[in-house]
């Protein structure tokens, strides 16, 4: 175990930071409100991340859990309520995937707490990998809503490529002149 403690601090450092980076720069409203969601399960996933690394006290470690668990079922339901904008795209769907999956990873961990199985690590494992999964596909949704809803007005005009051989060729002729 002493031999993974490194990367075990940057793993805590790298979930406050998809906190932070939720909390920058902001849309509109429900990207606002989906990320303010998101880093609510973020920071409850680092703080349970956290007190499973570092204590002993298996109650302490499930009680953390179960308010992981609450904040997941709170997310979730929060995007049900998104609009038709966030549903109709792809990542919705994947992230509504990993996010039950997440769900589910979060439930087998906290049972093999509460019944000191001895599997409480590998479930553990297993919740951390889906959590890393799952804050990435979220980060995706809203990078990909995020430049669905960007106004046409803010891109550069420019004129379309030109269709034709002498077209491309006037046109290059045009930039090596300038």
């Amino acid at each position: 175990m002493p031999a993974t403690r490194p990367s075990l601090q940057h793993t805590l450092q790298s979930f406050g930071d998809i906190s932070r980076f939720l909390r920058e720069s902001v849309a509109d409203e429900d990207s606002r409100q989906l990320r303010d969601s998101l880093s609510g399960l973020s920071n409850h996933i680092d703080e349970a991340v956290r007190t499973r690394r570092t204590s002993t006290d298996t109650a302490a470690i499930t009680r953390r859990v179960v308010a992981l668990s609450h904040c997941a079922r709170e997310h979730q339901l929060f995007l049900t309520g998104l609009g038709s904008a966030w549903h109709a795209l792809y990542e919705f769907g994947a992230y509504q995937r990993a996010l039950r999956e997440l769900r589910n990873a979060i439930t087998a961990w906290q049972q093999a707490l509460e019944q000191r199985n001895t599997r409480e690590s590998a479930c553990f494992d297993q919740f951390e990998l889906l959590a890393w999964r799952t804050l990435g596909e979220a980060l995706l949704l809203v990078d990909m809503y995020e430049h669905q809803s960007e106004p046409v007005s803010e891109l550069p005009s420019e004129p379309p490529p030109p269709r034709s051989a002498l077209q491309r060729a006037a046109a290059w002729l045009r930039r090596w002149r300038s």
